[in-house]
């Protein structure tokens, strides 16, 4: 009785290549996470549905008592204006990051203040537009 012929056996794949590959995707994920600037810890965003949202850049944080904050330091929406305009961004697309618990009026009346001064677009930015 002839016996088979065994199996031969392949070489296992060397996984090397893959733990290059997890190191590689750890670090690009560590160094984007450390790119873009927290927002402002004291605001809770306004949740929005099924809207266009875009990432705030450069955009000014209005917390529920009115104060508003761009770049860590409390201003004014007329100072907001002109840094923006100041940065030679062109035309002047500004972006207001509102708590949710500030009033609509309140905001409205903030954004009236900004196109009257020459704001060409505000973009309010909610919850689901930074997801």
């Amino acid at each position: 009785m002839a016996l088979a012929p065994l199996p031969l056996r392949r070489r296992s794949e060397p996984m090397i290549a893959l733990i290059n590959i997890v190191f590689l995707m750890l670090i690009f994920f560590l160094v984007a996470a450390v790119i873009a600037p927290p927002l402002d810890r004291g605001v809770e965003l306004v949740e929005a549905s099924r809207l266009e949202g875009r990432a705030p850049p450069d955009a000014a944080v209005i917390h529920a008592d009115g104060r508003m904050i761009y770049r860590g330091a409390e201003v004014t929406s007329e100072a907001y204006l002109a840094a923006r305009l100041s940065e030679g961004s062109g035309a002047a697309s500004l972006r207001l990051v509102p708590d949710r618990n500030l009033p609509a009026a309140q905001l409205i009346a903030i954004a009236g203040e900004l196109r009257r001064n020459g704001a060409e677009e505000i973009w309010v930015v909610t919850a689901r537009g930074l997801e």
